[in-house]
């Protein structure tokens, strides 16, 4: 299922939901790019069967790579992650409302969707994945607007649209059904057609015009190095960027490293900005190679990249100093004694002079 020479690609639904985000958000990055009077905006949908400790259907819609509405078939409620998306719905008091009532239909449908899929790949039960991306971008500097709407069954492409010869694609024998039923419906492409050139672009421009502050702000982080022991894997920690579409990871030699590293989630900040790790297990690296690794940071959207050498001395740790037995910091007790010594020598000292002055 491509968009020109891009390609929809399946994320792994069985982690948590903010990895699923963190992979959509990079997913929408890849298919328009990342020019900087671009803005995108993108809607994502998600449903599954049989897949532990998640919806069953979720909904994320992305302005500019930034999440600004969710809703899942748990809380079935439309609602915004963005401040600026309440000033720019003011004018609708039933957006909200509006909104949650056409998401419960999708819902509806998209459980629909796995079971034809199911019967048309001869497969019954376990974990299934259907996924739905539409949405437009709009040059700001040109005008230009595209649209893209894509169709991603089990990790793989299914279906999608070309608005060129106004078609549809079905890498998949399954979908040739399904393609044909829609090639022949001239109506949906015509309200694909407007949908594509004017209702999605309007309400973008109108997203872009109030969420601006947000939208277009650009953080870096401060970038540290952590240890909590000798033998503990070294953390390279990013705090303090924004937006939360980021990339972060260790190179050696100039190469990205791949085995004895761990990601961590991109979690938020209580100022609304965004923090990250990746640690790296040095157990099987000598000490004098250390400084053939370094940790990469790249933000979204930002060229500018962030390097951190791996070098003992930047090594922040909060290791606790030794103890004796009695649970003693033996240098708080050490740094007074050796203190109490010398001003012993020294007044010893100036006595032996005085005494040695009177027998002179």
């Amino acid at each position: 299922m491509k968009t020109n020479t891009q390609s929809f690609t399946l994320v792994n639904l069985q982690t948590v939901t903010m990895q699923i985000f963190a992979a959509l958000v990079l997913l929408g990055t890849a298919l328009h790019g990342a020019a900087p009077m671009t803005h995108s905006m993108m809607n994502f949908f998600t449903a599954s069967s049989q897949v532990p400790n998640f919806p069953e259907f979720v909904f994320v819609g992305l302005v500019n790579e930034i999440e600004v509405v969710h809703y899942d078939s748990n809380s079935r409620k439309s609602e915004t992650k963005q401040e600026w998306m309440i000033r720019a719905t003011e004018d609708d008091p039933q957006y909200w409302q509006r909104e949650t009532e056409i998401l419960f239909g999708h819902q509806q449908r998209f459980k629909n969707n796995i079971e034809v899929a199911k019967q048309r790949f001869n497969q019954t039960g376990g974990v299934h994945i259907v996924q739905w991306m539409i949405g437009c971008e709009w040059d700001d500097e040109t005008d230009e607007v595209k649209g893209y709407e894509q169709h991603a069954y089990d990790g793989e492409d299914f279906l999608s649209l070309d608005l060129e010869t106004e078609t549809w694609v079905a890498p998949k024998q399954q979908a040739v059904i399904t393609k044909h039923k829609l090639d022949n419906n001239k109506a949906l492409m015509d309200e694909y057609k407007h949908y594509f050139t004017q209702s999605c672009p309007e309400e973008l421009k109108k997203f872009v015009k109030f969420g601006r502050s947000s939208l277009l702000r650009k953080d870096l982080p401060s970038v540290s190095l952590l240890q909590k022991t000798p033998s503990s894997p070294v953390s390279c920690h990013a705090t303090g960027f924004y937006p939360d579409g980021a990339m972060m990871f260790w190179r050696k030699d100039g190469e990205e490293l791949h085995e004895d590293v761990d990601l961590g989630e991109i979690l938020p900040n209580h100022d609304g900005s965004f923090q990250m790790s990746v640690d790296l297990d040095l157990s099987s690296v000598k000490p004098e190679d250390w400084t053939r690794y370094d940790c990469v940071f790249q933000l979204v959207g930002v060229k500018e990249h962030i390097f951190t050498r791996l070098e003992e001395e930047k090594i922040r740790t909060n290791r606790e100093k030794p103890t004796d037995k009695n649970g003693i910091n033996i240098p708080a007790v050490v740094v007074p004694l050796v203190l109490l010594l010398l001003l012993a020598v020294i007044g010893f000292l100036v006595y032996r002079r005085r005494i040695r002055g009177r027998w002179c």
